[in-house]
């Protein structure tokens, strides 16, 4: 089976004819191995425009959603880059073709182990993986050039806010069961952020301390509020489907919806106690 042909006919046909014109996306998506990152057996069906379960109740998201999100996060040679909801890795592995670096975190440990592997035996050496509360971010990392969120949240989480480089963006899936909506923030100050709306989603819940629990099936609110000093200014709707994320404790299973070059580890619990090389 040629999965480079295969590859070019799926970013024709579900990226570049719907819309996604930014050509180092177009560029990563043509060159990272899609079918890596689907469980075996389940390769064939890479690079169809929908999610594949991916075990832990997640999802591999749907590459349009995935070329969405990384074109409005308008990322650039020289970002450092953190993707909350690591997955299969695939939108790590995506981000990692365009920016200097990408700081990623799961809240399974399952997934992570398995994404760093990946990204090992394709020597993506520029992804960083961490078991954690992904509403938390990476503080010791932070500023932050871009932030990319794969699951929604009640309202925006405080800590990702804080962790943006001036200039910074923050792409994120906000609402609850009524209905998400793509959001994306631009630090334009020290205390002001510019707030776009970029259509209807759909992901499953961002699980953690400033996100939702999962004490409810319709899950629990504990998200602060978003800082008064954000300015509204929506764009054109683009309806979309997205995928999962939250914190390492024992959970209940998510409903299957899309989720999504220096030292690779994996670092377990809070900010780096424990790092497996």
């Amino acid at each position: 089976m040629d999965m480079t042909r295969i590859r070019d006919r799926m970013v024709e046909h579900h990226v570049t004819r719907r819309g996604i014109h930014d050509q180092s996306v177009i560029e990563a998506m043509r060159t990272v191995p899609r079918e890596k990152f689907v469980p075996p057996g389940s390769e064939e069906f890479a690079y169809e425009d929908a999610p594949l379960s991916i075990g832990e109740g997640q999802t591999i998201s749907q590459p349009f959603i995935v070329a969405l999100m990384l074109e409005k996060a308008s990322l650039n040679a020289g970002d450092k880059v953190l993707e909350v909801g690591t997955g299969s890795g695939y939108a790590s592995a995506l981000i990692s073709r365009i920016a200097r670096h990408v700081y990623s975190i799961e809240r399974h440990e399952k997934l992570a182990l398995q994404a760093r592997e990946r990204f090992e035996k394709l020597r993506y050496r520029n992804i960083d993986v961490r078991v954690g509360d992904g509403s938390k971010g990476w503080a010791k990392a932070a500023p932050f050039d871009a932030i990319i969120v794969s699951a929604g949240a009640p309202e925006v989480p405080t800590a990702l806010i804080e962790q943006l480089n001036l200039g910074g963006r923050l792409i994120i899936p906000v609402g609850g069961s009524e209905g998400q909506r793509l959001k994306r923030l631009t630090r334009t100050s020290a205390a002001a952020f510019e707030e776009e709306d970029l259509g209807g989603v759909r992901f499953v819940p961002l699980i953690g301390e400033d996100a939702w629990t999962a004490t409810h099936p319709m899950y629990t609110s504990t998200a602060p509020s978003l800082p008064k000093t954000v300015a509204s200014e929506p764009s054109s709707p683009q309806d979309a489907q997205g995928g999962g994320m939250g914190k390492i404790d024992k959970l209940p299973a998510l409903p299957h919806q899309h989720h999504q070059e220096a030292e690779i580890r994996l670092t377990i619990d809070d900010e780096g106690d424990t790092s497996r090389a």
